[in-house]
């Protein structure tokens, strides 16, 4: 795990140590182990290093053979075999890196390599034959990819604070990231970002930046959600107790890549939840011993409990693991918020980001590798909104963008289009972007019925840009490496080929359920569905209330005028009345604070 950055030109500029070393800077915490820089006439090639696979120098990035110059972040877990296949085709290797087999796969495939990569990567290669750039990003986009043209050129990194180091970067609001943001709780889907300047590659898309400046995309891999007679070569489960075992073999397969791909320990972050617990019986079904897991807990409030330690406990007994477990008071919650807005490179509204950024600095100092559940939910309905997508689809006409919103936006929209007019000054004001956005895209081709639409979208979309981004930003804050087997792509193909009708039984994630009976304790698999307890910044009151009423009544806010300021004054009045909350129970006075936090943070830098 690494970060990437680097420039091209095509209007006589030079790429420059003077522009490239900055964006190192900021990104030295993804990359503690090492840096290079690698520079020739308009392209320039920068990265920091996190050692995880052939820890020797041989790794070293940028990584050249002969006219191919490679920067490269993230893991190909099916490298060893890949290698194996190349070398058969004639190509010589000088590292055990899978940083090398990229570089060899595209001497011998082209781009088209990537269809063979399994794995969580971005990467670029600069083909000096061909004068060309090309750049990846994983089917699940896992792995960030930012970039901003320039006057002449363009410019990319692995998050914008690296970007945001150049001043001719445009960082004015762009007005449909803001609509994304404050709708779809902080998603702002590729190729938007909440800056007009600042875009990112889609995942599941390579890029061909040309001599001329000309830009072609394209699309690797689109998620299938249909019947099939045939799954990866094997015909397809015809019962349930089949397509159990069958997405059982995935789970175990992806489990295996994402422990042996290292040579470094792996650990478990243990929230005590089902995916996090099934990862830990699914590493000692294949025979890991002393599995080193992780667990944090808050300071509880009159009204919640701050932590899961009793369930994650049961699993600590059970597989007798190398537990870490760390308990965090309230009054060390709010000064760090600081800390983990600085590490997003985007503005996040999910307040488990700081869990994850305080447990990935305890967690930092024991391994540098650790496996999270994220991604569970989606790929296999663990929410109880998802079988009523089910009833929706079987019970009403959503073939329409028009009728799939209408079913979709009660569970997912922070708000209303017209709720949002109301509260956005009107120089920022756009059409109903969202609805457009997510009408289309779950009226895409490639899906048998609307649940499966839905957990697509979700999987492909809203959490590449909700969880998988926070997991990402927070663990590589502290170098951090985190891997996530349930977004395996071959285990997600697999679960999006399943029967709907299976994936809402017992309240959703049957699948899960099942695989997990007999291995994990009864009481975490038959628990209800919870999010995890953040009671410090649950609350808007007290000093967390003052600090976001200091940020949005701030000279810095007021200049930039996103919002009305008569609907934020009634806002501030009663932050806790049943109307400043969203229509999916966000407080929408922490959506307008953290997004003035982070634009003041990494645009303004005035705190």
């Amino acid at each position: 795990m690494c970060g990437i950055c680097g420039e091209m030109y095509w209007n006589g500029e030079h790429a420059s140590a003077e522009r490239l070393t900055p964006m190192l800077k900021e990104m030295e915490k993804r990359g503690p182990d090492d840096s290079g820089l690698w520079l020739q006439e308009g392209i320039g090639l920068g990265h920091r290093r996190l050692s995880i696979i052939d820890l020797s120098d041989a790794g070293h990035q940028p990584m050249l053979d002969k006219e191919l110059s490679l920067v490269f972040n993230g893991c190909i877990y099916n490298y060893q075999a890949l290698k194996v296949e190349l070398e058969a085709l004639g190509q010589v290797f000088q590292t055990h890196s899978d940083t090398e087999v990229i570089l060899k796969s595209y001497r011998q495939w082209g781009m088209e390599c990537v269809q063979r990569f399994e794995g969580m990567f971005a990467f670029a290669i600069w083909d000096d034959d061909q004068q060309q750039l090309l750049m990846a990003r994983d089917r699940m986009g896992i792995k960030p990819l930012y970039y901003a043209p320039v006057e002449g050129g363009i410019m990319f990194a692995s998050n914008t604070q690296a970007l945001l180091t150049q001043p001719n970067i445009d960082t004015s609001v762009d007005p449909v990231g803001l609509h994304h943001q404050l709708t779809l709780h902080a998603v702002i889907p590729a190729p938007n970002t909440i800056l007009n300047g600042v875009k990112k590659l889609e995942p599941g898309y390579w890029m061909v930046i040309n001599p001329d400046g000309q830009m072609y995309k394209k699309r690797y891999w689109h998620l299938e959600a249909t019947a099939s007679e045939t799954l990866h070569g094997a015909p397809i489960p015809v019962t349930d107790k089949a397509w159990i075992e069958t997405i059982h073999k995935r789970l175990k397969e992806a489990v295996h890549k994402r422990l042996t791909a290292a040579d470094v320990p792996v650990g478990v972050l243990l929230s005590g939840g089902l995916d996090s617990s099934l990862l830990v019986a699914m590493l000692a079904e294949a025979g890991v011993e002393n599995i080193k897991t992780f667990s944090i807990g808050f300071e509880d409030a009159p009204e919640e409990k701050g932590n899961e330690f009793e369930y994650s406990d049961l699993i600590v007994e059970r597989y007798q693991t190398d537990h870490q477990q760390y308990l965090i008071s309230n009054k060390e919650v709010l000064p760090r918020l600081h800390e983990a807005v600085e590490a997003m490179s985007e503005p996040m509204v999910g307040q488990d980001a700081i869990a994850f950024y305080l447990l990935s600095e305890k967690v930092s100092e024991k391994v540098k590798v650790v496996m999270s559940g994220q991604g569970a939910d989606e790929v296999f309905g663990g929410y109880s909104w998802y079988p009523k997508m089910y009833q929706a689809g079987l019970s009403q006409d959503v073939s329409t963008p028009q009728a799939a919103v209408a079913a979709f936006a009660p569970h997912y929209f922070d708000r209303s289009h017209n709720e949002w007019l109301e509260v956005i000054n009107p120089k920022y004001h756009v059409s109903d972007v969202t609805s457009t956005l997510v009408g289309d895209a779950l009226t895409d081709v490639g899906a048998d019925n609307f649940l499966d639409q839905v957990l697509r979208f979700d999987v492909t979309t809203l959490i590449v840009d909700d969880p998988v981004k926070r997991v990402d930003n927070m663990t590589m804050a502290w170098g951090l490496e985190a891997r996530v087997p349930f977004l395996d792509h071959k285990l997600v193909e697999t679960a999006m080929a399943a029967p709907a009708e299976l994936k809402v039984l017992n309240d959703g994630k049957h699948v899960l359920k099942e695989i997990a009976r007999g291995i994990v304790p009864d009481e975490i698999i038959d628990r209800p569905k919870v999010a995890f307890p953040m009671p410090a910044l649950k609350y808007v009151r007290g000093e967390f209330f003052e600090y976001m009423k200091t940020l949005l009544t701030s000279p810095a806010a007021k200049a930039r005028g996103l919002f009305n300021e008569d609907k934020l004054a009634e806002l501030l009045k009663n932050p806790e009345a049943p109307e400043s909350f969203t229509a999916i129970q966000g407080s929408k006075l922490w959506h307008a604070a953290l997004l003035e936090f982070w634009l003041q943070k990494h645009v303004d830098k005035t705190i």
